[in-house]
Parts: structure tokens; C-alpha cells; sequence
């Protein structure tokens, strides 16, 4: 971090700003982090790459995969693992992206986890990367089928132990989750966009959003569609001046911009009090995402595209992100993410997963916010609204002023309605 970003942190807690931002914790971490050389950051984030997250000291005996099955209704899927001792765990996978990756669970992952004991997830998630050369089609098109693997497996082992899976791989910091409200409309005018993230904002009482800055670029045929323009000057100012000072504002660009762009709008950012600004540039562009990270004083955040380890392990060494978001659907998993999270931790760093939405996406996030050491303030969020019928004891599952109890329920803390289930078919 530059000196900048330091006199900007230190002129918000004058201001008496400590309690909306969320990076009042960094302080003590940044002499230590920056008198390390570029070496020394790389062998203590290889030293905890190389350390286990799923707690196996809970299961004193082997838990065999006896069956591992994908079921499907319609575009809606359902993981289940049974163990050799009948114990079972469920998982709602990504429905949007399986529709079309469901074949990598059939045929390039599903095998592998047969016969295997469950305790070793930890290796196993490594070691399906190399079985039949799948760490070819690394990213979402491996990482959605085997998060809904994991997600199942935890979910099982859960059940046996009688501890919900943040218990599993982490320590509870955050029984209770306070969520931002994730906002589209980037193709609207900001007439239009205004209103709609108003109306979000209030119907779960949120006290932190996130806007779209820059173009459209995705979900139109359009090859030249970058919506309205002069959008984002004007959107900016307008959301800090509707939900005034107290209201923590994100921005994410999902890497619209050039660099040069990227820093005249983190600027734009800076000036309204924005608290961190999402992927400024294109995900893979590390060089790019540091530049702009070193000449602006609001964090940047970034990770949702992101599908390697080692790739995180870059852009946290060389401090090209303040902010780590995993995708614990896209990027194969908890176990992984944590990964991810304690890496981010031990650079003094914060991590809040990117949720995409749908299905249980909101559920995945809880548990796992639920075991972060390095948790952001807020952490993303797009409603309660699923196809999934389901009943969960523990928790309302209710935003309480943007507060969400997480359910401690055994494994994912729910029990899936039985006629729900039924409707769905093995996928073979």
C-alpha cells in the first residue's frame, strides 16, 4: 500500500468514519506486510497453501464415498453423496452454469470421488486438478461441478459430526452475516437504475450497496453496446447524495476499463467516499489491476473470475488487491476459497466471497463468511429468492437491517423438501 492510501485511511478515522469503513483493522498489519520482500511474502503464503482447512480431527474413522450422483429437474440440480455407512449430504448446484457444464460431473469428476475417503477432501480437491488432465478446463467450467461436490461432501460430513460447515473448516467469527445489496441495471438510465436499487435497498433494509460503473458488456448481442452514456458521472455522486454519508457504497466495473479510465474513475470513487472498487480492469490483467491498485487510495477488489490458486497467491504478494472475493461457486468450492481468505489474512488483507447468485448462493456465502479471520464489514447479497423448497430450523433467514443469522444446523443447516427432491432424476 502507498503512502497515499495511508494518510486517506487515517483521514477517515479523523473524520469519525472508522466504523462504515471497513479497513480500520489494517493499521497494524501494514509495517510488518510491506518491510517483506517479495521472497519472504511468497514462502509464508506457500507454507499456508500447504496447510489443510477441513477439520478431520472430528472424524476419527473413514467415511467411504459410496455413491456420488447428480440429479436434475428441469435446469434445477441436486448433488448427493452417500457414504458406505449410509450417512448423506445434499448440495443445490449452480443450475445456471450446469445446465451446461453437468457433463464435467458425469464424466470428468464423478468417478474420481468413488471409493475415496471423505476425510481427505482437502487432497482430493487438489488431486482432481491432475486426474485426467482436468486442470485443462480449469475455471467455472470445472469449478461449478465441483463445488456442488464439496458443498455435498460437507454437507454429509456435517450430518456425522453434528456441526454446521463453518465449524468444519474454520472458527465461528461471524454468527451473524451483514450483507450489501448487489445491484444490476447498468443498461438503464440513471433515472431508471435509481430507483430500482432504492427499491432493493429498502425491501431487506440494507445499510451498504454496491453499484455497476462503466458499460454493458455482457448479455447482449450487442458488439457495441457499452450503455448510457455519461452514466457513471452522474450515478455516482446521485447514490452518495439519495442514501447519504452513513450508507457504505461499493462500485464494480466488472473490468470495463482501461487502466488509464480505471484511475480517473477510482478518483470519481474516491471523491464520494466509495469503500472499494471491483475489478477496474479485466480480471486476468495482474500488472494492469496492481497499476491502478498503487495509484488510487480506495481499495480494489477483485477475484470472481479468478480460477488459480497461484494466481491469487500473485495478486496478493505483489499487492495488486486489497480485497480478495473468491467465488466459492466458480472457483470450486469453500475449502479452496478459504484458502484464498488466509492467504489474503496473512498480508494483512480482507476477503468477502462474490455470490453469483440464484439458487443457494445466499446459504453458500453465510457459511462461509461465517469462518472468515479476515471478514469485510459487509458481504454480497441478491435476496432470499430461490426455486429451492427447503426448511431451515436455526435461522429466520430474514435480513434484519441488512443482518442475516447464519443457520447452525448440521452441514448446510437445511432439510430439503422430500417432494422437491423427488421430482429430480439421476443424471447418468
Amino acid at each position: 500500500m502507498n503512502t497515499n492510501r495511508r494518510k486517506f485511511l487515517s483521514s477517515l478515522a479523523v473524520a469519525g468514519m472508522a466504523t462504515a469503513f471497513p479497513f480500520e483493522n489494517r493499521a497494524s498489519h501494514l509495517g510488518t506486510n510491506n518491510d517483506k520482500s517479495l521472497e519472504e511474502k511468497y514462502a509464508l503464503l506457500d507454507k499456508i497453501l500447504k496447510q489443510p482447512i477441513f477439520k478431520r480431527q472430528y472424524f476419527k474413522d473413514p467415511i467411504i464415498i459410496e455413491k456420488l450422483e447428480l440429479l436434475r429437474f428441469e435446469n434445477s440440480f441436486l448433488c448427493r453423496v452417500r457414504s458406505s455407512d449410509g450417512a448423506e449430504g445434499y448440495s443445490v448446484g449452480h443450475g445456471w452454469q450446469l445446465s451446461s457444464l453437468y457433463p464435467i460431473f458425469t464424466n470428468r469428476l464423478q468417478s474420481f470421488f468413488i471409493g475415496k475417503d471423505a476425510r481427505d477432501i482437502d487432497l482430493l480437491l487438489d488431486k482432481v486438478y491432475t486426474y485426467r488432465l482436468n486442470f485443462r478446463l480449469s475455471g467455472l467450467a470445472l469449478g461449478a461441478p465441483l463445488s456442488a461436490i464439496e458443498f455435498a461432501i460437507l454437507d454429509m460430513m456435517g450430518q456425522i459430526s453434528g456441526k454446521p460447515i463453518g465449524e468444519l473448516i474454520g472458527e465461528i467469527h461471524h454468527p451473524n452475516v451483514e450483507v450489501y445489496q448487489a445491484t444490476e441495471y447498468r443498461e438503464k438510465s440513471v433515472e431508471e437504475s435509481l430507483e430500482l436499487i432504492k427499491r432493493d435497498v429498502g425491501q431487506y433494509n440494507a445499510r451498504a450497496v454496491k453499484i455497476k460503473v462503466g458499460g454493458l458488456m455482457f448479455m447482449t448481442d450487442d458488439i457495441h453496446a457499452v450503455g448510457p452514456p455519461g452514466r457513471t458521472e452522474k450515478i455516482v455522486p446521485l447514490i452518495r447524495e439519495t442514501f447519504g454519508d452513513d450508507m457504505v457504497l461499493y462500485a464494480d466495473s466488472n473490468g470495463f476499463y482501461s487502466v488509464d479510465e480505471a484511475i480517473r474513475v477510482g478518483r470519481l470513487l474516491e471523491s464520494y467516499n466509495y469503500q472499494f472498487f471491483e475489478e477496474p480492469v479485466h480480471f486476468d490483467w495482474y500488472e494492469e489491476t496492481k497499476e491502478v491498485n498503487s495509484a488510487l487510495t480506495i481499495p480494489v477488489a477483485g477475484g470472481e473470475q479468478e480460477y488459480s490458486l497461484h494466481g491469487f497467491r500473485w495478486l496478493i504478494a505483489n499487492d495488486a488487491l486489497e480485497i480478495v472475493q473468491p467465488d466459492t461457486n466458480y472457483f470450486g468450492g469453500m475449502i479452496r476459497s478459504m484458502k484464498v481468505a488466509h492467504m489474503a489474512h496473512a498480508l494483512g488483507k480482507k476477503c468477502t466471497p462474490h455470490m453469483s447468485g440464484g439458487d443457494l448462493g445466499f446459504l453458500y456465502m453465510m457459511h462461509f463468511v461465517s469462518a472468515l479471520p479476515n471478514a469485510l464489514e459487509h458481504h454480497e447479497f441478491k435476496g432470499f429468492k430461490t426455486h429451492v423448497q427447503f426448511e431451515c430450523k436455526t435461522s429466520p433467514l430474514q435480513s434484519v437491517n441488512g443482518l442475516v443469522q447464519v443457520p447452525t444446523g448440521p452441514g448446510l443447516g437445511i432439510e430439503l423438501d422430500s417432494d422437491f427432491v423427488d421430482k429430480h432424476q439421476l443424471v447418468s
